[in-house]
């Protein structure tokens, strides 16, 4: 595993403290724009994922990338979760990811 450049668990509150760097996100897919896909995260606020994905999305998609601003992401790594995904569990692991135990993850 190359821990060389980690990405950090977010959600659409959190990307603010992250622009520039690395990230990771679940999004719930509500529009293909073309270059971009708009999305809910999983604490329900909007976010736009720029890219392309390899395949066609599914209605949940975890990205990996650079956060371009507090509401978007240019995407590197796109997986296709399915169309059925616990986003409060998700949610849950970013808050942790981020606070008290964030030396637990990379």
């Amino acid at each position: 595993m190359d821990t060389s450049n980690p990405a950090v668990f977010v959600n659409a509150e959190l990307l603010r403290m992250y622009v520039g760097r690395r990230v990771r996100a679940v999004i719930q897919v509500l529009r293909n724009d073309g270059g971009s896909i708009v999305g809910k995260s999983t604490d329900e606020q909007q976010l736009v994922v720029k890219g392309h994905p390899s395949s066609p999305p599914t209605t949940f998609v975890e990205v990996i990338g650079v956060a371009d601003t507090n509401q978007s992401i240019n995407a590197e790594i796109w997986t296709n979760f399915g169309d059925n995904f616990d986003t409060a569990s998700y949610n849950t692991v970013c808050q942790l990811a981020n606070g008290d135990f964030k030396h637990l993850f990379i």
